[in-house]
């Protein structure tokens, strides 16, 4: 097992601050993709309803031979009808995400999306406080709230995200919404921390950055991300890249390193905007 660093969510609960991601990974290659992660030495691993592989990635931690403790799992909750977003809609959208991953009970359960037009995520949110404070989930959380909707469910409910998983990479670094997460004691956890393949790793700055560690491109943002104190979720299909993205021991970014990539701030996004984004 790698010994990549872990962080402390604000209940306690700890969490690697490196994880696999497994969106648009088809479920029948699900199983064999999670095995090679867990295999390079990941412990945490990502999915979510929307992806619909939560039983191929339960088959390969089923079969792992890895102790339930040592697992973080994480997956997140997707309504496509507005009628969902009742308790009990969301009670019965995680005992399907537990009953399709063959769990008792998940690490990190998180709200996909806010769906801020429709101003229902904080009846949402409630339930998850119930979830947790049953034990099912051990910590909980957002996905791609902005501040005045984390704002909300503190206030409505006082209980503190563990986390908030955005959009994050060195095009759109997100450095004011990170700060408001330290503020409160949320973890900023990244996904599409590699730019989605749109043309961030191809940048020559991060080719100059990366030559001079003898590290390639990828390694290079996921170092940036840990020493941001970021958590990051790279996902990769391709075993060699698996086991490069986790590799990441033995060499530090310096001041001159994190000058150079606060340079590719673009503020692009390469996913929606949460503000607009609706899926019905």
């Amino acid at each position: 097992m790698s010994n990549l660093p872990s962080i402390t969510l604000n209940n306690g609960v700890v969490m690697p601050q490196l994880g696999f991601g497994v969106w648009q990974v088809p479920d029948d290659e699900a199983t064999a993709t999670v095995a090679t992660a867990l295999e390079a030495g990941y412990r945490s691993i990502d999915t979510a309803a929307i992806y619909e592989n939560e039983v191929g990635t339960g088959k390969a931690l089923a079969s792992s031979g890895i102790a339930r403790e040592e697992l973080f799992v994480t997956t997140k909750m997707w309504n496509s009808a507005t009628e969902t977003w009742t308790r009990e809609g969301v009670l019965r959208e995680f005992d399907a995400s537990l009953d399709r991953l063959g769990l008792d009970y998940v690490d990190l359960y998180l709200i996909h999306w806010p769906r801020a037009m429709r101003d229902d995520y904080v009846t949402v949110y409630r339930t998850l406080v119930e979830i947790a404070a049953e034990g099912r989930a051990k910590a909980i959380g957002v996905s791609n709230f902005k501040r005045p909707q984390l704002e909300r469910v503190i206030a409505d409910t006082s209980v503190v995200p563990a986390v908030n998983q955005i959009e994050l990479h060195p095009n759109f670094p997100q450095a004011e919404l990170r700060a408001f997460h330290a503020e409160q004691g949320i973890a900023t956890e990244a996904w599409s921390p590699l730019g989605q393949g749109r043309g961030l790793l191809e940048d020559a700055t991060l080719a100059r950055v990366a030559a001079k560690h003898g590290k390639s491109p990828a390694q290079v943002v996921l170092r940036w991300h840990l020493q941001l104190g970021n958590v990051a979720i790279p996902k990769s299909a391709t075993p060699s890249r698996i086991r490069e993205n986790i590799d990441l021991a033995g060499f530090e970014l310096d001041a001159d390193d994190l000058t150079a990539i606060a340079g590719l701030d673009t503020g692009t996004r390469v996913g929606p905007d949460p503000d607009d984004f609706d899926w019905n």
